[in-house]
């Protein structure tokens, strides 16, 4: 019978790269470890790893359990960390991860008012995964996802909880400054700033530059919203960034917004979960006052 504890040697080894390592990792003598794994290969007729020399090397039926371990183990992890939150008096976890560079600023004023209703709550923001947010998702590394560009899978729901603008962000001076719109030829003498994103996943790109077969100048990433805007205050370069977040930092830097195209590009902020949380009453709660955040 597969248990945990063989789930878990796998990983240790697989993560350490050695035995010797991976029963310090799991607080077992290696003898224990390895006889471990020996009644395991007993039980399932075939080996889980072969040794070439001083390496060890996962067969199919290893790698098959390995794969398995990094589905399972972070459910069981994060099962037993809700349980002992409810145990010393807490509600639970919400870890939200972020596929949205600029959503920072929109988050806060969601996560403030949230804190004070939801006390026994603990919040944590990740950015960066292993998988990308969807497998983090799948995963249980958070419990929900922020993004503009949600990838619907069996197992997820997503639902927008806040419309805008994608603009065009040009400093005071800039002979664009005052235009109703801007086209996308418009941008062919210009170093484009942008989140290190891939391009296809960039609205100024899929939405605005490629469909009119134009590129900018020059393409500059930058990863923070205000050295981005200082530059593009500075005329060193234009940016494209939402129209709400132009507007809050409008107030102290010499930008304005200028519409992309005769249409504008519109877009939304969506919150994502796995569909069994749906019911969840902290996470409904979240969403809820997600979508009544205004931005003046």
């Amino acid at each position: 019978m597969i248990e945990r504890n063989h789930l878990e040697i796998l990983r240790a080894v697989a993560e350490r790269g050695s035995l010797t390592a991976a029963a310090k990792t799991l607080n077992l003598t290696q003898s224990a470890l390895s006889h471990s794994v020996r009644k395991l290969e007993q039980q399932l007729g075939t080996a889980v790893w072969v040794r070439e020399g001083r390496q060890l090397r996962l067969t199919q039926s290893g790698e098959y359990l390995l794969t398995l371990a990094g589905r399972l183990l972070p459910q069981f992890e994060h099962a037993e960390t809700l349980i002992g939150q409810f145990a010393t008096g807490q509600r639970g976890s919400l870890r939200i991860g972020m596929e949205c560079h600029p959503c920072y600023q929109w988050l806060l004023k969601v996560v403030g008012p949230y804190l004070d209703r939801w006390p026994g709550v603990d919040v944590d923001v990740k950015q960066k995964f292993q998988f990308g947010g969807i497998g983090a998702l799948f995963g249980y590394d958070i419990d929900m996802l922020v993004t503009p560009d949600p990838l619907h899978r069996p197992g997820l729901v997503f639902e927008p909880v806040f419309d805008y603008e994608q603009v065009l962000v040009v400093a005071d001076g800039h002979p664009l400054a005052d235009a109703r719109w801007a086209e996308p030829a418009d941008l062919a003498k210009e170093t484009l700033i942008t989140y290190p994103v891939e391009i296809e996943r960039l609205d100024v790109y899929a939405r605005f530059l490629l469909p009119a077969h134009a590129s900018p100048a020059r393409h500059k990433t930058i990863e923070t919203t205000d050295i981005m805007l200082q530059m593009v205050a500075a005329g060193r370069g234009v940016a494209a960034l939402p129209r709400w977040l132009v507007a809050e930092y409008g107030a102290r830097m010499a930008v304005r917004p200028v519409q992309m195209g005769e249409h504008g590009i519109a877009k939304q902020i969506f919150l994502g979960l796995r569909e069994r949380d749906q019911q969840v009453d902290y996470l409904k709660s979240f969403m809820t006052m997600a979508r009544d955040v205004s931005w003046r």
